[in-house]
């Protein structure tokens, strides 16, 4: 619990010595948090920027989010000029605990009790029926809304500095790759907004799991770290979004419609058995290499080692070991977005399991490469 985050103690905060201005002449300050109960007036000052209708970046522990007061309007709309973010795409409220819940959801069903008691605070946000409170503007005109009650101490403490649910997408122009340090919301965002709260990096890298919890069977929407797995373990049936399988729908949830986590240069997933990949990476960099491609590559320290003569250094992301699903899930969009600074002009990036937290890692590597899957097997296209 964090009630006590304002109690007075020694401030213990600094403002990183980075500044970028934009046309507008806007300056984006980093403020370094230790811990919450020690920096209350650093987060009363962020609480201050949203409630006058400004944004603020901050961490979570799934990735670093672009706040704004939640119940205004004209602020939301701001997130999405700063992102440029298609204004059908909703937004997700962040919470600071259970009550605030009930000031933003017209219903909470049984579903949705089950799933806060289960994992709340942490990476899940669930799709309730919205109050008239909450705009239509964050929404994209759905009776809908996306709420989330963050596991981090930080972002709690500013949801309740501000007093207001917070809406935030990821801390990115969209589109991108989503940032899970502050340095990369820097990257993306300077001159964009006043401020950005650097709490370290990100524990699970991806975004949280959505459900939607609105109808009478739970629908995961996009996956996270809290997996199908652990879901049905608490609702019994959980069924998938066919949006999961690249299928067009109206998006219910962000991420659904447009395209994701891309890198800049264009990226094709090689899916198959761990045991495949090797050879399949040694035969597409080759392939490749031989029109003349600059190639990088997004790999598994197995798969590294045994292409490690094919690549100069640079051109080689390592995101873990095939069997940590979490340590992939945590390096892998820094891993994406490492090239956007290096020559290669194509990508090729290892898939994983779909099974647990697997397939939100194959989520985000599908949505990054626009479903252009190979298969390592045979090197023909997936459909």
């Amino acid at each position: 619990m964090i009630g006590s985050w304002c109690s007075g103690q020694k401030v213990r905060y600094s403002f990183i010595n980075l500044s970028r201005k934009n046309d507008a002449g806007m300056e984006t300050k980093i403020i370094k948090i230790d811990k919450p109960v020690n920096q209350a007036p650093a987060l009363l000052a962020a609480g201050d920027i949203i409630r006058a209708g400004g944004l603020v970046a901050f961490p979570t522990e799934t990735v670093y989010g672009l706040g704004a007061n939640g119940l205004d309007a004209a602020a939301c709309a701001a997130i999405y000029a700063a992102k440029g973010r298609p204004s059908d795409n909703p937004l997700i409220l962040h919470v600071a605990d259970r009550a605030m819940v009930d000031t933003i959801a017209a219903a909470v069903t049984p579903m949705a009790e089950k799933l806060l008691a289960a994992f709340c605070p942490g990476p899940i946000t669930l799709i309730l029926p919205k109050k008239p409170v909450v705009p239509e503007r964050i929404t994209g005109g759905l009776g809908t809304v996306g709420i989330r009650m963050p596991e981090d101490d930080i972002a709690r403490a500013l949801i309740r500095a501000a007093g207001v649910p917070i809406a935030a997408p990821s801390a990115n122009i969209s589109g991108r790759p989503s940032p899970t340090t502050a340095a990369l919301v820097y990257r993306d965002m300077a001159g964009r907004i006043p401020l950005i709260l650097d709490g370290g990096p990100c524990t699970f890298g991806v975004e949280s799991t959505i459900v939607d919890c609105s109808g009478a069977t739970a629908v995961i929407l996009r996956p996270g770290a809290v997996t199908r797995e652990m879901l049905e373990e608490v609702l019994g049936r959980v069924e998938l979004d066919p949006a999961l399988v690249g299928e067009g729908t109206t998006p219910r949830a962000p991420g659904m419609k447009y395209t994701h986590y891309a890198p800049k240069a264009p990226l094709t997933l090689l899916a198959g058995a761990p045991s495949m990949m090797a050879s399949a990476f040694r035969r597409e960099i080759t392939k490749r290499q031989l029109l003349g491609h600059v190639v990088g590559v997004i790999v598994s320290e197995e798969v590294a080692a045994a292409i490690a003569d094919l690549l100069p250094a640079e051109l080689l992301a390592v995101y873990g070991r095939q069997a940590d699903l979490p340590s992939i899930a945590a390096h892998l969009y820094e891993a994406l977005r490492s090239f956007d600074l290096k020559p290669a002009d194509c990508l090729l990036a290892e898939g994983t399991t779909e099974a647990g937290l697997g397939l939100a890692i194959m989520n985000r590597l599908h949505k990054a490469s626009g479903f252009r899957t190979l298969s390592a097997k045979t090197g023909a296209f997936v459909k």
